[in-house]
Formats: structure tokens, sequence, C-alpha cells
């Protein structure tokens, strides 16, 4: 089954994200993006894996990190969503989140392991919902998403902060 992003179940908050996938079939999108981002990461020298493009933004490991914990929390949510759970979920602070990630115990490789490990099972709990469950949508955060869209959102946000990566921290 062919899919494209529901305006109707889409935050306006994460339509920039959606929109750097929404051309594509949304399991193709979390197939395909972490190729790029992948080879990004491992690209990085280990030595800049502690910069910062300006004072006060998140080092590269740090965003990497947000990456990660952004992508857990979405998959969370869409599970939830996918077995019919009402229940509202919270929102999430991701300037609280970064600092307890223990981004720089880590290396750049780790980090870059993790993150295909981590879209595999993505890809896994996606590729378990029916057509039913992908259109099913609940509150989180305050706002109405349905799960085919919060998986758009896993993988447009990987391209957003792929993106920031390139044109802020490796220029």
């Amino acid at each position: 089954m062919k899919t494209s992003p529901d305006p109707a179940t889409l935050p306006p908050f994460y339509q920039g994200y959606v929109a750097n996938v929404s051309n594509m079939d949304m399991m193709d999108a979390l197939r395909t993006t972490i190729a790029a981002t992948d080879k990004l990461i491992r690209s990085i020298p280990e030595t800049k894996g502690e910069y910062r493009y300006a004072p006060g933004k998140w080092s590269v490991k740090e965003l990497l990190c947000h990456m990660l914990d952004a992508e857990r929390i979405f998959a969370y949510r869409a599970l939830r969503f996918a077995r019919n759970d009402q229940t509202e979920l919270p929102g999430f602070d991701e300037q609280a989140y970064a600092p307890h990630a223990n981004a720089h115990s880590r290396t750049l490789s780790q980090l870059a392991d993790e993150f295909k490990r981590l879209r595999s099972s993505t890809v896994d709990l996606f590729e378990s919902f029916t057509p039913d469950m992908l259109v099913r949508s609940g509150m989180a955060n305050n706002n109405l998403i349905s799960v085919i869209n919060l998986g758009y959102v896993i993988a447009g946000h990987e391209v957003h902060h792929r993106n920031i990566l390139i044109e802020r921290y490796l220029k």
C-alpha cells in the first residue's frame, strides 16, 4: 500500500519535518533516509563530536542523541495509537533531555550504530501495522496526530537534523 501524509491529523509544528519526505511512501522514507544520515555521521571526525556551531547550541553528539530520543518517543506514540490506546500522551522537553543523554561518553561510530539499530526496529514496528492501524490517531502534546504521520515525522525529523548538521556544523 502506497502512503502519503494525512493533512487532517498533522499538527502545524510537524509540517516542516513531513515536507522533507512527503513525496515518498512512508515506509520507503523510513527505510532509505537512514543511509544518508549514517554516511554523514561516519564522515564526521571524532574530534568534532563535541563541536557546537554557536554558544548554547547542542554539540554534534548531543544533536545525534536528540535525534535518537525523538525517534523513540515518536515510535512509542505510534505504537500506543496503533494499538487503539486513546490515552492522551504528554510532550517532551528536548532541551531538558539533552544534558542527560550521556552523549559525550559515546563515540560517533557508536551513535551511528545505535541509529541504524533503532531505525531497523522502527521499520519493524511500522511494518507490523495494518492499514487500519496507520490511520488511527491520538493526542500527543495536545495535538491530534495519526500513526502514519508519526512515521513521516520520524523520517522527516531525521532529514531536518541531517541538513542542520551539514549547514551549521560541518561548513
